[in-house]
């Protein structure tokens, strides 16, 4: 096993900065939906995994996942190569809470848009402006639950 490479009141103080809530991308979101018409709530703990953004008209919820976070399959994704063990039990539970609350949303009738980080960052990213189409056109048209997420074939060519 490898060391960290800062002492512990460093690591500590730096992952005392990491937010799990108003998030650049969530704020991005939100943001962009409120400039065109849509009211939301936050958060909300009385629905399963508290949703970041929540529109009761609409019976949807958006959740703005950072890829390292929720462990997605992308290129802003890499296994850490220290304390390994706390990290795949971390990231792999993340997951499973993920997947229970998403479970309990869709039975409850809920929608579920999930904007992943990279979809706004790196080789991949999409315009900001047709993010916001595709969310607010996914909204008002009442499609089922769906991802969006960056963009692999223009990433790979870029590399």
């Amino acid at each position: 096993m490898m060391s960290d490479i800062v002492d512990r009141a460093t690591r500590s103080r730096m992952m005392s900065g990491i937010r799990g809530k108003d998030t650049k991308p969530e704020l991005l979101v939100r943001k962009g939906l409120f400039a065109r018409g849509f009211r939301f709530r936050l958060h909300c703990r009385y629905l399963p995994g508290k949703p970041d953004i929540v529109f009761p008209r609409y019976k949807a919820v958006v959740l703005a996942h950072g890829c390292f976070w929720h462990g997605h399959n992308c290129h802003l994704f890499k296994w850490p190569t220290s304390n390994i063990k706390f990290w795949r039990t971390k990231i792999e539970r993340n997951r499973e809470v993920d997947a229970e609350a998403r479970s309990s949303l869709e039975h409850l009738g809920w929608r579920i848009l999930t904007v992943w980080e990279c979809s706004l960052k790196g080789p991949g990213k999409m315009p900001v402006e047709r993010l916001l189409d595709e969310a607010a056109q996914w909204l008002k048209r009442g499609f089922d639950s769906r991802e969006i997420k960056g963009r692999k074939s223009e990433a790979k060519r870029k590399s």
